[in-house]
């Protein structure tokens, strides 16, 4: 991971939690305890976080506006290979001719790769799936109006009328930040507040979310588990959460360890 990706991380985790410590970023990022403590000591300089005993918290900054969202080249990276094989077997659920919305993910994004061979009409507020998209495939693409907010390349608009209210899809695919009992979950309210705008232009919800997806966080609740049509996860997902989904009506579709290992063949 390049420095500049764990330093995303970092301001990341910090505004998720507010403190975050030296030995959680170890596991976050892979990097070793020395290079993250220069890691901090560069951000403090920059006035971005104020260190502590053993780790850092948040600084006081004014008039931030930026999301609470990890950037999307770091998205890519985490998890990449069960985010692959679950995207895969969320875009086998496309039909040619229908017409779908892809939230802003990496996940979604990884599905898009798995689209080049369809023809559908396709809505999405992520510039690097439109890109995707428009590069290597048919499908027809459309974007709603806005702001392009760099570092996860997502799209969010301040009104009310824009392209997302004229657009109907059969599905919509979500990646999220999280999925508990409580529901779908985002860590911004300005992402979720939009992705239950596209939602609303939805017949069915099918989140796609690799296993480590179900830990508890954010607090931000984009819709209750009785929207959800279905789940796309891995092998890896915990049982227990399993039943649960199961048990409030979401069909459950699990992306085994023998995909794995061909998709890693490919």
């Amino acid at each position: 991971m390049h420095e500049r990706e764990r330093w995303q991380l970092i301001l990341t985790r910090l505004r998720e939690r507010g403190i975050v410590r030296v030995g959680e970023l170890v596991g976050l990022t892979g990097a070793s305890v020395a290079t993250l403590r220069r890691d901090l000591a560069r951000l403090e300089d920059s006035g971005q976080l104020c260190r502590i005993h053993g780790g850092a918290e948040l600084a006081e900054v004014s008039g931030q506006n930026d999301l609470t969202a990890t950037s999307f080249g770091t998205s890519q990276t985490l998890n990449a290979d069960m985010k692959r094989l679950v995207a895969r077997k969320a875009a086998s659920l496309c039909e040619d001719g229908e017409s779908i919305i892809l939230n802003a993910g990496s996940t979604t994004w990884f599905m898009a790769q798995f689209l080049r061979h369809h023809r559908m009409q396709v809505l999405t507020n992520s510039f690097p799936i439109a890109q995707e998209l428009i590069a290597n495939s048919a499908n027809r693409v459309v974007l709603p109006g806005g702001e392009l907010y760099r570092e996860p390349g997502i799209i969010l608009s301040p009104f009310e009328e824009d392209a997302i209210q004229h657009f109907a899809a059969s599905k919509m695919f979500m990646s999220c930040y999280a999925i508990t009992p409580m529901g779908v979950i985002e860590s911004d309210p300005l992402i979720a507040r939009a992705e239950a705008k596209m939602l609303s232009r939805a017949e069915k919800l099918i989140v796609i979310a690799d296993s480590s997806k179900f830990e508890a966080r954010g607090n931000m609740v984009v819709c209750p588990l009785t929207r959800v049509s279905a789940v796309v996860t891995d092998f890896g997902a915990p049982p227990a959460m399993i039943d649960h989904l199961r048990s409030v009506g979401v069909e459950v579709l699990i992306a085994e360890e023998e995909a794995l290992t061909a998709l890693s063949a490919a």
